[in-house]
């Protein structure tokens, strides 16, 4: 899954559909949920506070999965809970299918001259 985004957003860049923004937040986004996850996995080992189930899905669902999914494997962290998993790849299909809606939207013909990507400097 992971290598498949990756591949389509690196395509959608070479043939200029998907605009840097976009794969720049998901970048950003990903280096976030690494840490998260990173640093719950840590108060985990130490029995400390922890970070929120629902604070590593919203970061998860504000474009964080890729590094999220990244960091599950990387830590061992949040692969064996079935609740926390199911809600995890809910996250991700909403995530990507606004994605494709972003994209689809800033590359519909109708909005393309004089539209919203002129206002967005596209």
């Amino acid at each position: 899954m992971l290598s498949a985004f990756a591949a389509a957003l690196a395509l959608g860049l070479i043939l200029d559909v998907v605009p840097w923004w976009l794969a720049a937040w998901y970048g950003a986004a990903s280096l976030v949920a690494v840490a998260a996850y990173g640093a719950d996995k840590a108060a985990a080992r130490r029995a400390a506070p922890r970070v929120a189930e629902q604070t590593l899905h919203l970061v998860d669902a504000a474009g964080g999965w890729p590094g999220a999914l990244v960091a599950q494997q990387l830590f061992r962290h949040k692969t064996r809970k079935r609740s926390f998993r199911r809600a995890f790849w809910a996250t991700v299909v909403v995530n990507v299918l606004l994605g494709v809606g972003v994209v689809a939207l800033l590359g519909s013909p109708a909005l393309v001259s004089g539209g919203i990507t002129d206002r967005l400097g596209g």
